[in-house]
């Protein structure tokens, strides 16, 4: 198993055979699919497997940063770099805008788990159920398609032990240049005198700025003139000049990780048994954040008699995420709007300075510590009676322990003489702590019979049911009275000025469970006409008694035309040329809100608005209504596909296309006269529609001279409409019935204004200029186009019927997801190549840190080096006359960054995101050692990205953070050593 087979002719006593391992896809592989496999041959249903070799030593933190771009139609989007943060996943794009979730089920051995939270070590097999006719056995859990991973087991044989490492150096793959300093002043004298006001600046202050780059003087501030035992303020006096992104973020950080695994057996009982330890630092230059994961697997399948197996396994892990406390949303907010360049980063006396600045509270702020286990206990009977007759008996066990400590710290600055005084009083303790427990019960039953060998026949029923119970509780207390000591016992519960501050402390009990009762029908005649029928029952706690139970049907039909008698000619070029089409239906039991039809009174401790008896007395209050017409969410889904195998499987191929329907998603509640008198119910008043295609090709080729080589490409595209939304005027600011997800609503640009007298022009062909949007327009302002050609710019109603001049200019969807990887090997050398990308993705980024001066003033204003390409009219500029800008002269007003065509990006991208080059050495040598192998590898992860996307900004991430301004993704290179024995 897992090498080419081999014929030779028997013409001496010994021969000496080489195997070689398989690179060829063959149709008869088993693909792990709902509660059982069948031979990719026989699949009628959309299912795509993963390339394990694709996996193997990747250099990254968990399993799903490692699947982007290995499975058409599983996206994954990763929009922080940040130690804790986990990718979104879907497949084929939007599932629901109503109140549930979209995401995937996924299941580890037939339990619910966590993609992020297993070794990748451990992982044998990945499956992607991507059709209703697939996931329809799993019912309302798995509406948006089901990731099937099954870990490694053991085998019979000898016992094997394997440890790989992997030392690896890390380092942001992008990080905004932010302008110098005196730069960065000149810019914002600029947007101010432009919009009418003083400059920031004057020019004693801006010499000083100067003499500082220059060397002239080294103090980066200067004592307060109306209190000189003091500095005076950063923004109002600082001369510094800093980089913000680079003083906050390390250039590397060096992360390590091992595993070892022991597996074995003999023909009555097989083990396996794993660890891994992964220890990997963040990017923060103070306080550093960090990552620590410990793992252990044990799984035992033993015979008991002729006709019984037993099946044990125990997985373990414990995380653990440390960061700053600062190191929150509103960090990457600051980061460059409170990070002035002239911002001093340590005052002349060389002790971190704030005013406020970002430093001082993450280096002194406190810290935020995250500490999860997770336990998966399986037990497993499997009972074969008679020969195609198995009945199986799962009990699952998912145990999830979250505790959670984070303190806040007072803050010091010093005086001119170096003394500490408090800058920041405040400070508390807050401690947070989760259990949740999972049991899932699953009892069926499946039953092979083939007829003739032509018929063949399985049939599988069963019943399945799942409970999960989870309580938290958590408490801030203020007062901290040791830094040192920072726990609830050691706060005194007051303010700096010892007034009382009554803790925050809060905490629930929370359950929901499931019951559902399922058959599959798996029919094919000759592997030539297939046909498969799944129908399922689900019911949840979730929905009230009258309304409980919804049923989930799927048909799929297979015709591989190759093993028809007229393909015969075709078919040593042509094995395989199946043709599919599927259907089904599913509920989703996923809702955000997980007793959506029940009404409950709101409670609230403390809460009054009045005293009574000296304090604030628990309140309670009516509760809202609920729509008796509120029901279950709904999926239809319709697939056809083409599978093709040729030239002797090595080229193969699998082509589809989808329409997903959801229908009766809970959408905003319809608008009601105010004499109703509370707010208006929600119902099932929204339907959309995702239609799109999937097409990957392979080719697998091994030479003659022992060259084994593999290409694969990707490619997927999926479009939402949506077709029912409570919108009767049709507004842009919300969905749209009719239109696209994800449309971009834009004015056409002219241009930049390059002399007041083009502006004059332009402004005299409408009827009121461009007064809808702003006044004072000058040179350097945006002339914006009159799309609609009615002498006038408006933007209409703001309705679809009636939108002015605004039109649809992009749309932000990511399309056409692409992957393309290479392997080769030859002699012990490999080689694994990994692109992915977007090959088409608008994307409007209005924030400060693509614009810099906003409306929003120059408190949130940012200023990087793509920034100082604007408009500047004045030949006797500091910074040269520039007509052919960018940037439109800077303002604090929004009148030119409405959005517009000239300044919508492309985040189309393509990424090399892993290479990896490894060396094995020869097998005669590394046995005399009593290895059995060794293998050497150095790889790259985010390598190289090619995009049009606007410099301070990484396509992948452009819509995290605040604004885009994000944790970074990590470029990493590492290397290791794979041993076996």
């Amino acid at each position: 198993m897992g090498f080419e087979s081999q014929t030779f002719a028997v013409t001496e006593d010994l021969i000496r055979v080489q195997l070689h391992q398989s690179t060829i896809t063959s149709m008869n592989d088993v693909v792990v699919v709902g509660y059982g496999t069948q031979k990719r041959v026989d699949l009628t249903s959309a299912v795509s497997t993963v390339n394990m070799k694709d996996l193997q030593n990747r250099p990254v933190q968990n399993l799903s940063q490692a699947l982007e771009g290995l499975v058409p139609g599983l996206n994954i989007s990763q929009n922080n770099g940040s130690l804790e943060s986990s990718p979104s996943i879907n497949i084929r794009g939007i599932g629901t805008i109503g109140s549930s979730s979209s995401s995937p089920l996924v299941l580890i051995d037939g339990m619910e788990g966590s993609v992020t939270a297993i070794n990748p070590q451990d992982v044998e097999s990945i499956s992607v159920l991507k059709d209703a006719s697939a996931s329809a056995i799993y019912g309302s859990r798995a509406a948006f398609g089901v990731i099937l991973i099954t870990t490694k087991k053991g085998h019979n044989g000898k016992t094997k032990v394997n440890y790989n490492n992997n030392f690896r150096s890390a380092k942001p793959v992008l990080l905004p240049q932010q302008m110098d300093s005196y730069t960065w002043a000149l810019y914002l004298n600029a947007a101010n005198v432009n919009g009418g006001s003083s400059a920031a600046f004057d020019s004693a202050h801006l010499a000083r700025i100067k003499q500082y780059q220059e060397g002239t003087i080294t103090a980066s501030d200067i004592p307060n003139p109306n209190n000189p035992q003091y500095w005076a303020d950063g923004y109002g006096s600082g001369n510094a000049n800093v980089d913000w992104y680079k003083a906050m973020y390390r250039p590397s950080s060096f992360s390590q990780e091992h595993n070892v695994s022991v597996s074995g057996g003999n023909e009555n009982t097989t083990y396996y048994l794993s660890g891994n330890y992964m220890g990997q630092n963040g990017l923060m230059q103070f306080n550093q954040d960090f990552y620590r994961r410990y793992g252990g697997t044990v799984k035992v399948n033993t015979k008991v008699g002729d006709y019984v197996n037993i099946g044990y396994s125990n997985r373990y892990l414990h995380e653990s995420y440390q960061r700053p406390s600062a190191l929150t949303n509103g960090f990457y907010q600051d980061l460059a709007r409170q990070g002035w360049p002239t911002l001093p980063l340590y005052d002349p006396n060389g002790f971190l300075f704030s005013s406020p600045s970002p430093a001082l509270a993450m280096a002194e702020g406190g810290k935020d510590n995250t500490q999860t286990d997770w336990d998966y206990q399986q037990l497993r009977l499997t009972i074969e009676p008679i020969t195609g007759w198995k009945i199986y008996a799962i009990g699952d066990y998912r145990s999830k322990i979250v505790f959670r400590h984070w303190d806040a710290q007072q803050l010091y600055n010093h005086d001119v003489n170096g003394n500490p005084y408090v800058y920041s009083n405040s400070s508390n303790v807050y401690e947070y702590g989760y259990k949740e427990d999972y049991f899932n019960t699953n009892i069926y039953s499946e039953y092979n019979k083939s007829f003739n060998q032509k018929h063949n026949f399985k049939i599988m029923g069963g019943f399945q049911s799942e409970s999960t119970k989870y309580r938290d509780v958590s408490v801030q207390r203020n007062g901290i009275i040791v830094p040192a000591i920072s726990t609830i016992n050691t706060t005194s519960g007051t303010d700096p000025n010892g007034v009382p501050i009554t803790p925050s402390v809060s905490g629930q009990y929370q359950a929901w469970s499931t019951a559902g009762i399922f058959g599959r029908l798996n029919y094919n005649y000759m592997e030539k006409y297939l046909l498969e029928a799944n129908l399922r029952y689900d019911g949840s706690s979730r929905f009230r008694e009258d309304d409980r139970w919804m049923l989930s049907p799927s048909l799929s039909v297979g015709w591989n035309v190759a093993k028809e008698a007229f393909w015969a000619p075709l078919n040593k070029a042509l094995s395989t040329f199946k043709i599919r089409a599927s259907y089904g239906q599913l509920g989703n039991e996923n809702t955000n809100n997980w007793y959506p039809t029940y009404v409950t009174m709101p409670i609230s401790t403390a809460s009054g608005s009045w005293l009574l008896n000296g304090g604030k007395p628990n309140t309670a209050s009516a509760p809202g209504l609920v729509s008796s017409t509120l029901t279950w969410e709904s999926i239809k889904s319709y697939d056809l596909g083409l599978d093709i195998g040729a030239l002797n499987n090595r080229l193969t191929g699998s082509f589809d296309i989808f329409t997903r329907k959801t229908l009766n998603m809970v959408g905003p509640a319809p608008e009601l006269p105010v004499i109703l008198g509370t707010a208006v119910p929600t119902t099932n008043n929204t339907n959309l529609k995702t239609y799109g295609f999937e097409a990957e090709l392979s080719w697998n080729d091994h030479l003659e001279n022992g060259f084994v080589y593999g290409l694969h490409f990707q490619l997927a595209d999926n479009q939402t409409i949506v077709t029912k939304y409570p919108n009767p005027t049709s507004l842009l600011s919300t969905y749209i019935p009719g239109r696209k997800v994800g449309e971009i609503w834009g004015y056409t640009t002219i241009g930049i204004a390059k002399t007041q007298d083009e502006m004059d022009k332009h402004l005299a062909t409408l009827d009121g200029g461009q007064s809808s949007l702003g006044s004072n327009w000058a040179a350097g302002d945006i002339m914006y186009a009159d799309y609609n050609h009615d002498g006038k710019l408006s933007t209409g109603d703001g309705t679809s019927i009636n939108s002015g001049d605004l039109h649809v200019i992009g749309n932000s969807t990511p399309r056409y997801t692409f992957g393309f990887s290479a392997n080769a090997s030859w002699k012990g050398f490999d080689f694994n190549m990994l692109f992915q990308g977007v090959m088409k993705r608008d994307y409007w980024q209005g924030s400060p840190f693509f614009w810099g001066a906003t409306g929003a003033g120059q408190w949130w204003a940012a200023g990087f080096v793509q920034h100082e390409d604007y408009f500047r009219a004045d030949p006797n500029d500091p910074m040269g006359q520039n007509l052919d800008s960018y940037y439109p002269r800077p303002l604090f007003s929004n009148k030119n960054l409405q959005v517009q065509t000239k300044y919508l990006q492309s985040a189309a991208y393509i990424r090399l995101k892993n290479l990896q080059i490894g060396y094995t050495l020869p097998a005669l040598l590394v046995k005399k050692w009593g290895i059995s192998n060794v293998r050497f590898y150095v790889t790259g992860e985010n390598l190289w990205t090619g995009t049009k996307m606007a410099k301070m900004f990484d396509p992948e991430t452009v819509d995290g953070g605040s604004g885009g301004d994000v944790y970074p993704l990590q470029k990493t290179i590492s290397g290791g050593v794979s041993l076996s024995f």
